[in-house]
């Protein structure tokens, strides 16, 4: 996948954490990585793979693909993510005043909520996908919700930790 890209593009991709047993870790500039290549990382590299979209170290959105196409996803710190997906009243004049309202904090308050119910989901996804990896050790459950509801400032600490927690060789 990574051979057929351009040297502008490959530019962009560098090694990040190296993990032994030949778990590769690589770190994409901002606005080089689409959804749509997780299904092509996959069928290139014939293993599941896991991404994390992380936006200015505050939160992620971690998704990951087996090769029989089954797809988990979850939020990093569901704070910042509560606040980025509430969404603004239609008649909203002056975003700025928004983010400072009760009203504003109440919607936070319901998406966090809906976020949190997700978890469990999210961190089975995550576990099944890990077995799909062929990583020997199984999660537990319990970690990996602990995580997901982490208010661990860095994402990119709290990706790192996720793949710990899921089993995977730790990072050298």
């Amino acid at each position: 996948m990574f051979d057929n890209l351009d040297e502008e593009l490959k530019a962009t991709v560098h090694a990040w954490e190296s993990r032994p047993g030949g778990w590769q870790t690589l770190q994409l500039d901002s606005g080089t990585w689409d959804e749509a290549d997780l299904p092509a990382l996959v069928e290139w590299s014939r293993a599941p793979a896991c991404v994390a979209e992380v936006s200015d170290s505050s939160l992620a959105l971690v998704a990951g693909l087996n090769t029989a196409g089954e797809r988990w996803q979850a939020w990093l710190n569901l704070d910042n993510a509560a606040r980025l997906l509430t969404e603004e009243p239609e008649d909203l004049e002056d975003q700025l005043l928004w983010l400072d309202t009760p009203e504003f904090h109440e919607a936070v308050r319901y998406k966090r909520a809906e976020l949190d119910a997700e978890i469990p989901t999210d961190a089975g996804g995550a576990i099944a996908w890990t077995a799909a990896a062929g990583i020997p050790v199984a999660p537990q459950k319990a970690e990996i919700e602990e995580l997901l509801r982490s208010h661990e400032t860095f994402a990119e600490d709290l990706f790192s930790t996720l793949l710990d927690r899921l089993g995977f060789p730790q990072a050298t």
